[in-house]
């Protein structure tokens, strides 16, 4: 498995989170289980790219403005949970930033397989494709752990 490989397996995950978070209603017990499984996905798998696939590129010229900008990404996502987690899950509010949260992943996940990953594929040799993903996979399932406690 590559690096590629090993990241659109959690990008399938968020999107389906994602999409099945917009669709709970209220305090409910799906709402708070949804939102705890994207929260999770999340932090895990950013903690992770950052580290195996963002911190390499970042060595290469062309690999600095790509992933500065999609670390910034994870920010605004990173914000938007916050700001969920200070809201009321039964308010229109919350929904609102849960829909906003969503559209982000699926811009974010968009951009990254469908232009950033050809740019990375250019930069990274095949067998630091292979071993990024194997990094990647530890820390990923550390952090996905350790966010599920």
């Amino acid at each position: 498995m590559n690096i590629f490989e090993a990241l659109r397996e959690s990008h399938e995950r968020q999107r389906g989170y994602a999409d099945a978070l917009i669709k709970t209603h209220g305090d409910s017990e799906e709402r708070a289980e949804v939102y705890k499984l994207l929260r999770a996905e999340l932090h895990a798998h950013e903690t992770a790219e950052e580290r195996f696939f963002y911190i390499p590129l970042m060595q290469t010229e062309n690999g600095v403005d790509p992933s500065r900008h999609a670390i910034s990404e994870h920010h605004e996502m990173d914000e938007m949970m916050e700001e969920l987690d200070e809201t009321e899950m039964s308010s229109p509010a919350w929904l609102a930033t849960a829909k906003k949260l969503a559209e982000k992943v699926h811009h974010h996940l968009e951009e990254e397989e469908h232009k950033f990953f050809q740019q990375a594929g250019k930069l990274l040799g095949d067998k630091e494709k292979v071993s990024l993903a194997s990094q990647y996979q530890k820390e990923y399932e550390a952090q996905l752990e350790e966010a599920q406690g």
